[in-house]
């Protein structure tokens, strides 16, 4: 489970580029001098024909930089595309993607999101919270309720143990805001529990351009990871497939992704908390020669080792396709919790200084406890995990 030596100098060149550019400049280097959006996309869609280890390698180090937001949100709209079973998606829309002309974006938190197919194609209807980078982005990619003449357009599942009992479903969904900060829980009613139904078939995943929707830029504890609020009314859209397992796929997709950012991120905070315990001076020695410094930095090496080998495996998992689900919720619930510590440990071992502006420390912090939230929180993976597994009751 180890990257091939290709792999390793796309890494070194990232990190080169990184080092060198900066902002929007990031984007534009990534896309025109590494290829970096095409990495996982074929070359008859224009791009590089590799899989989704190379793009994993990518994701480590723009973790690590905290950099280029709208990366991940990009790189997984695009394997939504090509998961999808749309022929004129893929040959319209992966062009684009692959030469970074085209920013896209997945409303993941869409649970009151509706399609109605008409006449002149589908429609959607409703919002969807929280869209990673759905302020700059240009395409919407949306899992929607295919609209059922026959019953109500939301009815909530409650098959496979995917929904809590009636009473107490009151007191763990509360619905958002639809300007609010931050979701600390998702609905358990978004795609994201149907995706893990194998029965929910009346999920869909379309495709809506920007311009269709009316987005809103929400403000969230995070500066460098925006997000917004999309209202979809009667918008047109193009369908990517209604199979569950289309659904299923992207979000293990998602997690894989998420965890390799968790994972670079975790690696520079630990390096700059490893570096400033030899630096900073107490009773005439540097704090890192004090024992229980040491202890504290030690375990936090292995948590860290610990969160490495579970993403690549969940990486390994992605591009061999065996037993992806039970990989991406492990890495997902691992990486988040193990990221979350070493980013505490390390605003602790840092003391005042890593509370301010002039350290960029804080924003690891930040960084750890919003991407704990994406595409579910650790408890949630805990459970999907334990289903796929066959342990769940």
């Amino acid at each position: 489970m180890r990257f091939d030596p290709e792999q390793e100098e796309l890494r070194r060149t990232v990190r080169t580029l990184l080092e060198r550019a900066a902002g929007g400049n990031a984007w534009r280097l990534l896309a025109e001098q590494v290829g970096a959006l095409g990495l996982a996309i074929p070359e008859e869609y224009g791009g590089a024909g590799f899989s989704v280890l190379e793009t994993h390698v990518v994701l480590e180090e723009l973790g690590a930089a905290l950099a280029v937001p709208g990366f991940l949100s990009t790189t997984l709209a695009a394997q939504a595309i090509l998961a999808g079973d749309s022929a004129k998606a893929k040959a319209e829309l992966l062009p684009g993607i692959a030469e970074g002309a085209t920013r896209a974006a997945v409303a993941w938190e869409a649970s009151g999101v509706t399609a109605t197919e008409e006449a002149s194609g589908w429609r959607l209807t409703g919002t969807a919270d929280h869209v990673l980078d759905g302020s700059t982005a240009n395409l919407l990619i949306v899992p929607a309720q295919i609209q059922d003449h026959a019953k109500p357009a939301l009815e909530p599942d409650t098959r496979a143990g995917l929904a809590p009992e009636p009473d107490a479903r009151a007191e763990l969904v509360q619905e958002p805001h639809p300007r609010a900060g931050l979701a600390l829980e998702p609905d358990i009613r978004t795609w994201s529990a149907h995706a893990s139904d194998a029965g929910s078939s009346r999920i869909g995943m379309f495709v809506v351009a920007a311009g269709d929707a009316a987005v809103s830029e929400v403000e969230t504890v995070d500066p460098g990871r925006p997000q917004a609020w999309v209202e979809f009314r009667t918008s047109p859209a193009m369908s990517l497939g209604a199979d569950p397992a289309l659904s299923a796929r992207v979000l293990d997709l998602a997690c894989v992704a998420i965890s390799a950012e968790q994972v670079g991120a975790a690696q520079r905070a630990f390096d700059l908390t490893l570096a400033y315990t030899k630096q900073r001076v107490q009773f005439g020695r540097p704090i890192g020669s004090f024992q229980a410094v040491k202890h504290r930095l030690a375990d936090l090496f292995v948590l860290l080792e610990s969160a490495r080998s579970a993403s690549y495996a969940a990486a390994f998992a992605a591009a061999s396709g065996h037993e992806l689900t039970v990989a991406a919720s492990r890495a997902k619930a691992y990486c988040s919790e193990a990221f979350a510590t070493i980013a505490g440990e390390a605003i602790q071992l840092h003391g005042g200084i890593g509370i301010t502006w002039e350290h960029p420390i804080h924003l690891y912090f930040k960084r750890a406890h919003s991407t704990s939230q994406l595409f579910g929180n650790p408890a949630w993976h805990r459970q999907r995990y334990a289903r796929a597994v066959g342990l769940a009751a």
